[in-house]
C-alpha cells in the first residue's frame, strides 16, 4: 500500500506539500516576534496591531513604532517583520520538520524512537533545544534510553514540543490520518508523555486529513479519532468545535477556553491546541485569516502559527498561498540542523513528496 492511496489521483499533491512547508514557515515567522505568552497576551497583541494600524492582520507584523515597544519583542523581530524578511529565520519549529525529513530519508517509515534520539545527537545542537526536548537530549547524552528519556527529570512532558515535530508525518501520509499518527507517536515518546504525545498524534493526523477533507471541521473531526476521546486534549478540541458550531465569536470562544484551561501555562499542549483549533475553524480555510487569528490568539504564537499555516497551506496548496507570505521567504530556510542551513524550501518539499510516494 502506498502512502498516497487516498490522493493518488490528485495532480495537486506536490502543490499541497509545498503549501504545507510554506505555511509552516510563514506562520512561524508571523508569530515569532510575540512568542512569549505571559507577556504577549491576546489583548496586548491586538493593542500592538491597532497602534501600528495593522488590524485586520493581513501581512507579517509591522515593526515596533518606538524603541520602548521593541524591548518586549523577541530579539529576532528585526528579521521577521514587514520589509525586513529576506529568507526565513532559524527556529526550532522549522528545524524539527527538517530533522523529521532527514529521519525518514535515513531510516524509513519503520524508524525507532532510539533512532530519533541518535539523530538528535548527531544533527541538532543542544543549545537549540528547549524544555522537554532539552531534558530528553540531556538524558540521551547521559546514556538513558526511551522511555526514560521522556520521564526522568523532565517537568515539561505535556508541553507543545512533540506537537511541533509532527508535520512531516502528516505530509508523508496524505489522506491517511491514522497512519500519520503512528510515526508521530514513536517520535513523541522520546521526550513526552500523555497529552504531549497525543498532541503530536493529533497534529500529524490533522495535517494528513487536510489533504482530502472537504472542510476544516471534517479534518478536525478526523484528527480526533486517533487520540483517546477521554483525554483532556480531545475534550478541549471538541469544546472549541462545539462553541464554534453554536455561533460564538472567535473572541468569546477563546475567553471561554482560557478560563477552562487556566493554570496549565502558555507552552502546555492543551491550551495551545485550543488556540490552534479556534484559528482553523474561524479561519475557515482562508490562509491569511487562519494564521492571523491563530497568532492573535496568543500563547505559543510561533508554534501555533506554524501548525495552522501547515494545515491551511495543505488545504489551499502553494499557488493559493498569498504572495505577501511566501515571496519574502525567498525560497530559503535558515536551520540549525547540520547540513541543512540555507536549503531551498522547494527542495524540502520535493524530498517530502518523494517520501509520500514511497511504500510504507
Amino acid at each position: 500500500m502506498t502512502a498516497t492511496t487516498a490522493v493518488d489521483t490528485e495532480p495537486g499533491l506536490a502543490d499541497r506539500i509545498l503549501g504545507g512547508w510554506l505555511g509552516r514557515i510563514a506562520g512561524n515567522m508571523l508569530g515569532k516576534p510575540v512568542e512569549q505568552g505571559e507577556v504577549w497576551t491576546r489583548e496586548r497583541i491586538d493593542r500592538y496591531l491597532r497602534r501600528t494600524d495593522a488590524l485586520p492582520l493581513t501581512d507579517y507584523l509591522p515593526a515596533p513604532p518606538t524603541e520602548s515597544e521593541a524591548l518586549d519583542l523577541r530579539p529576532e523581530w528585526r528579521y521577521c517583520v514587514r520589509g525586513r524578511i529576506h529568507g526565513s529565520c532559524r527556529d526550532d519549529d522549522v528545524d524539527y520538520a527538517i530533522l523529521g525529513l532527514d529521519l525518514l530519508e535515513t531510516h524509513g517509515f519503520a524508524f525507532t524512537t532510539e533512532q530519533v534520539g541518535d539523530l538528535w545527537l548527531l544533527r541538532l545542537p543542544y543549545l537549540q533545544t528547549f524544555t522537554a526536548e532539552r531534558a530528553a537530549y540531556r538524558n540521551l547524552a547521559n546514556g538513558l534510553k526511551p522511555p526514560l528519556t521522556a520521564t526522568y527529570d523532565n517537568p515539561y512532558q505535556e508541553w507543545i514540543g512533540a506537537l511541533i515535530r509532527a508535520d512531516i508525518h502528516g505530509w508523508t501520509s496524505p489522506g491517511a490520518p491514522r497512519r500519520a499518527a503512528s510515526p508521530a507517536r514513536r517520535d513523541a515518546v522520546l521526550s513526552h508523555t500523555g497529552n504531549g504525545v497525543y498532541g503530536a498524534m493529533w497534529a500529524a493526523a490533522l495535517i494528513s486529513a487536510a489533504f482530502t477533507a472537504s472542510t476544516v471541521r471534517q479534518a478536525v473531526d478526523e484528527a480526533l479519532t486517533v487520540i483517546p476521546a477521554s483525554s483532556r486534549l480531545a475534550r478541549t478540541v471538541r469544546r472549541v468545535a462545539s462553541l464554534h458550531e453554536a455561533g460564538l465569536s472567535w473572541e468569546d470562544t477563546l475567553v471561554t477556553l482560557t478560563e477552562e484551561t487556566a493554570g496549565l501555562g502558555w507552552i502546555h499542549t492543551v491550551p495551545n491546541a485550543a488556540v490552534l483549533t479556534a484559528g482553523l475553524l474561524y479561519g475557515d480555510g482562508d490562509f491569511t485569516r487562519t494564521i492571523a487569528l491563530t497568532v492573535r490568539g496568543g500563547l505559543d504564537t510561533d508554534s501555533n502559527g506554524a501548525t495552522a499555516g501547515s494545515v491551511a497551506g495543505v488545504l489551499c496548496g502553494a499557488p493559493a498561498v498569498p504572495a505577501q507570505w511566501k515571496d519574502p521567504l525567498q525560497d530559503t530556510v535558515r536551520s540549525a540542523v547540520l547540513g541543512f542551513d540555507g536549503i531551498r524550501i522547494s527542495e524540502l518539499a520535493e524530498r517530502t513528496l518523494r517520501l509520500a510516494r514511497t511504500d510504507v
